[in-house]
């Protein structure tokens, strides 16, 4: 008589304690994004559309080039410009294949004077397409647009901006892993606790 009695208060203390305890997912407070990462992303999305339009600047004038024969020379180079500015395009997605076939563009100052130097690729040769007004305004914006974003990159680079960038994203990314661990740990708790309380009744 003694062993029921100990054995039905088994389930009203485990409930008790069940009920007292607070889930984690409720008493988690949802982690706030990193304002300086978020303006660093806004950052890198405006380099790589400045560079887009670095691109589609540098493929007219090399189409231009070839289609009328006028400077063969100018065309190649606007190839090499479009090639490198494609290269500064993907840089600012971060991609870690690339990152680590060039650790140069890693760094911020390294990665400004790649960009620096594709909008004085950009901005080259200005008499050749003077008289395409459109044409060389679109040239100009992005050439001076790119070349802004490279000395911010090379300022914030020598000022170590680039390695707090880092630091912050790879806590950031150690942060989000965690709840991720703390989730899976959560839900396997939950699943532990349904067959506690099956075998209980059984």
């Amino acid at each position: 008589m003694e062993d029921i009695s100990s054995d039905a208060q088994i389930p009203e203390a485990y409930e008790s304690t069940r009920g007292g305890r607070p889930s984690s997912s409720t008493s988690r407070a949802p982690s706030r994004a990193d304002p300086f990462l978020i303006t660093c992303r806004c950052f890198s999305v405006i380099t790589a559309l400045a560079a887009l339009l670095c691109i589609a600047v540098n493929v007219v004038s090399a189409v231009r080039s070839f289609k009328h024969g006028s400077d063969i020379f100018d065309g190649i180079f606007r190839c090499y410009a479009v090639v490198i500015a494609v290269l500064v395009v993907v840089a600012e997605t971060e991609w870690e294949f690339i990152i680590k076939f060039s650790k140069v563009l890693e760094f911020w100052a390294g990665r400004g004077m790649l960009q620096i130097f594709v909008a004085v690729m950009t901005r080259a040769y200005p008499e050749y397409i003077s008289n395409h007004t459109e044409l060389f305004l679109l040239q100009s914006i992005a050439s001076y647009l790119l070349l802004s974003c490279g000395a911010i990159y090379v300022i914030s680079g020598i000022l170590c901006i680039g390695v707090v960038k880092r630091a912050r994203l790879k806590k950031e990314l150690s942060r989000e892993q965690a709840a991720k661990d703390l989730e899976e740990l959560e839900r396997h708790r939950q699943e532990l606790e349904a067959l506690l309380l099956l075998e209980e009744r059984v």
